[in-house]
Formats: structure tokens, sequence, C-alpha cells
């Protein structure tokens, strides 16, 4: 039987292209396995996918600032690529599919050591630390910007992200009903990541008596982020965390307000709505959301508004300013090359996956 092997982990963003992977990997006879950490946030989504092999390894951060744990996770690294390559000599894969993340690092080391090709995905524009660490021992890059394949050189292409279909097959009506919309105004959703943006956040809420005019406001607001006195605002629905009622919400969304992580503007291009984007600045992170936001906005693919610059009042500017765009944006938007790539990266696994014994 063939054997694959999946690893990464960290965010949401290292875990969910894997799902969007794992029924045409499922269908194609392969045996799944996948190597994260015991308790990273990988760990519950990946264990509750039925029939997957989840294996536990350790697996240090590679921070970049100073912490005392700077000394000892260089050991777990070493201990977690020796659990990785004894892995690797067990499940005795055909191909592993890296999609990043500090656990992805001795991973891909010991599949090297036993000589098992690997794919490894980059999401972001520019190449992160732990793909730069495993750059030399991986077979091939998959990017969803052509920026980074460019960066990577020879190994590497343009593919875009593996997106799961069921995020596109939702209900407009069931969505309007999840938030207690009439369906008779347009529908902003604010989406901030998994644990949402608090200065959007903010911002967003000092703005809705102006918004409210022109829009209902859907606000995925992160865990912990509710705002008790905004329940019953009308034109105002806010809840922490959508999961399976996801593809509804976003069959109701007619402009997306968004951080600017790649997998969300990858699923965000391929629903075809204008957006408008708050990258994390560059002290809150390694500007990654800063280049993805410009690389889209290049391209006239959403609009973009820098936190440094906003207040309730830019805020509520750039979203009127963005909307009536919006047939330019959903234009651009149509004539864009896909963002799902989960064709492409199931064909270059099969291109590099050991033949069966």
């Amino acid at each position: 039987m063939k054997k694959i092997v999946l690893t990464g982990g960290g965010t949401l963003g290292h875990v969910t292209p894997h799902l969007a992977l794992i029924p045409s990997l499922r269908a194609e006879g392969y045996e799944i396995h996948y190597i994260g950490t015991e308790n990273g946030m990988e760990a519950p989504k990946m264990r509750a996918v039925p029939g997957i092999h989840y294996h536990a390894v350790k697996s240090g951060k590679l921070r970049r600032y100073h912490s005392w744990q700077n000394f000892t996770d260089p050991f777990r690294v070493i201990a977690g690529a020796i659990q990785s390559a004894r892995l690797m000599g067990e499940i005795r894969p055909n191909v592993v599919f890296s999609k990043g993340g500090f656990v992805a690092v001795p991973v891909v080391f010991g599949a090297w050591l036993h000589g098992i090709p690997v794919l490894c995905h980059e999401s972001d524009l520019t190449p992160g630390l732990a793909n730069r660490l495993c750059r030399p021992f991986a077979k091939r890059f998959a990017t969803t910007f052509p920026e980074c394949a460019q960066a990577l050189g020879k190994k590497a292409e343009m593919t875009g992200t593996p997106l799961r279909p069921e995020l596109f097959s939702g209900s407009r009506e069931a969505g309007l009903k999840l938030f207690g919309f009439s369906g008779k105004k347009p529908v902003l959703l604010m989406m901030g990541g998994s644990s949402g943006a608090q200065s959007v956040n903010k911002a967003l809420r000092e703005a809705l008596p102006a918004l409210t005019e022109i829009f209902d406001v859907a606000h995925i607001c992160g865990k912990g982020n509710l705002a008790p006195e905004m329940e019953g605002t009308e034109g105002y629905c806010q809840k922490e965390f959508l999961d399976a009622e996801l593809p509804d919400a976003l069959a109701a969304t007619d402009m997306v307000l968004s951080r600017a992580g790649a997998n969300a503007l990858c699923e965000f291009q391929h629903l075809g709505r204008p957006m408008l984007l708050v990258p994390y600045p560059k002290g809150a992170s390694r500007g990654d959301q800063i280049l993805n936001a410009r690389s889209l906005e290049k391209r006239g693919l959403c609009r973009v508004l820098m936190q440094e610059d906003m207040t309730a009042e830019s805020l509520t500017e750039a979203i009127l300013r963005t909307w009536a765009d919006r047939e330019q944006l959903e234009k651009a938007l149509r004539d864009a090359p896909p963002a799902d790539g989960t064709q492409r990266v199931l064909e270059m696994i099969r291109e590099i996956a050991k033949p069966e014994k």
C-alpha cells in the first residue's frame, strides 16, 4: 500500500491545507500518517480525522526573540529528528508533504536521512524560517505567491494553496439566519484569524454606527473577544469562532474585512468578494502579512489599510471606498490565476513519490 506522511503545525494555517488534500489522497489509496507535536494546535485537529495515524514527536519553537527556551529547544529539535528518523524507518512512506511550522524541521530532516522525497509548501510571500531550514532536504517546493517561488529557485513552483471545497458550498439563506440578518443590506464579514485581531475588533466596533447604516456586520472576533455590551446592536452579530457554520457565513458575505494570513487570503480570493486587508504590523510578526497584502494589492485584488493608519474613521472610509470599487475588484479576482492549489499539489506529490515496492 502507498503511504504518505503529512506534517506541519503551530497555527491552523499549517493544518487546514492537509484537510483539503486528505480526501483525494484516500481516493488514491494512500495510507495516511501525520507527524505533529503532542499538544500543538495540529494534534486535536488531526487526531479527530478518521483513519489518520497520528504520531507525536518533540519539537522546539523557532523564536526570533530572546528566551531561555532558545537554549533548550535545539535539544528538543535534535530529539524530534531522532524520533522522526525512527518513524520514517518504521512507516517507510513513499513521500512526505510538509506544510511548515516548527514541527516540520525534524520530520523533513528525518525523511531526508531515509532518502524519502519531500514536498514542502510555503503559504507566505517570503519563505518562513522553518521552510528555509528545510530547503536543503526537500525535493520540491510549492508556493502560494509567485515572488516566493522565484526566491526559492528551481525547486519551487507557484501552485496556490490547497483549499477545502466544502468551504464554498454553503447556503446564503443559512448564513443570514446564523447572524440574524434579513438580507436587505450587504453583509460585511470581519475575520481576524483563529485568535482574533484586537485592534481591528476595537476599531470596527467604534465604527458600527456609521457602518450599520449601509451594512449588516458579521464579526468573527476570536475566542475570548466577545463584547457583551454590544449584544443586541441592530445590524451587528458577533461570534467567537465558526467551524461547521463557516461555509454558510462565507455564502452570505458580500465584502470581507480581514487580516492578511496567507491561507485566509486564498480562501477569500477563491470566494471572489471584495477585500479590505489590515495586515499585522511588522513589530507583531516577521512582516509576512504586510508583504502578502501588498502583493494582492499590486495585482488589484484587494485594498489595504495599515494598522498604524487605522482609526474608526479611517476604517469606515476605507471600507466604503472598497465597497465603491467592488465591481473592479470582483473582476480582477475572477481574472486572477486560481487560488486553489489542491490539484497541482496532488500532481507534484505523484511526481516525486517513490514507486510502490
